[in-house]
């Protein structure tokens, strides 16, 4: 955990579970960037459909975790609450199907990164780890994949596609979306619009 706050995440588990998994020999894509090489549209699409208090809370946002449970309790659907920490630190250090084992795990080492790791430096892992497309890994594979240009180069709209798919990357398309992530895709995109200016030093 210490090293990777200097040293780039080379592989995750969940990229070889998926390549075990995978029925058709499909290699991984994988390419990691510095943050700063990665646009800023991108960077608020994700905070904005993922975890909007991103840069307020440690690792744990208490308010999205009651509203789920309220939510419950009154007979809506079963949500998660996982903040971009909690995310990152399952994708990284985990397994991805869920126990309350992995579960405690994923918050030990969610406290650990919110201790040593900076928020950039949190998002440059998630960004470059998380899973975005069916053996697609981090923003710049999926940007050329999904859009065929490096991810600096992506526009507010192929960002918010992009975001849009993350709870089921392997299930919807980016490009062309479905009417569902299409929604999804116009919901972010006003969020984008009502969060501002942006910036990870806010």
């Amino acid at each position: 955990m210490l090293l990777y706050k200097w040293i780039d995440v080379p592989a995750t588990p969940l990229m070889g579970i998926r390549s075990f998994q995978s029925k058709n020999n499909t290699t991984a894509k994988h390419q990691w960037i510095p943050l700063k090489n990665i646009s800023e549209n991108l960077q608020l699409a994700v905070i904005c459909s993922e975890d909007q208090r991103f840069m307020e809370h440690n690792g744990f946002d208490t308010k999205a975790i009651e509203k789920a449970i309220n939510d419950h309790k009154t007979g809506k659907r079963l949500r998660g609450a996982s903040t971009i920490s909690q995310q990152t630190a399952k994708n990284v250090f985990l397994w991805p199907h869920r126990s309350w084992i992995r579960k405690g795990l994923e918050s030990y080492f969610t406290f650990l990164i919110e201790t040593f790791w900076s928020k950039e430096r949190i998002l440059e892992v998630y960004l470059n780890s998380i899973e975005m497309g069916d053996q697609i890994y981090g923003a710049e594979a999926a940007a050329i994949f999904w859009f065929n240009k490096s991810s600096k180069d992506l526009q507010r709209d192929e960002a918010a596609a992009i975001a849009a798919i993350l709870p089921s990357p392997r299930k919807y398309l980016a490009d062309p979306p479905s009417a569902f992530i299409q929604k999804r895709k116009k919901w972010i995109i006003q969020q984008m619009h009502n969060y501002g200016a942006f910036s990870l030093k806010k």
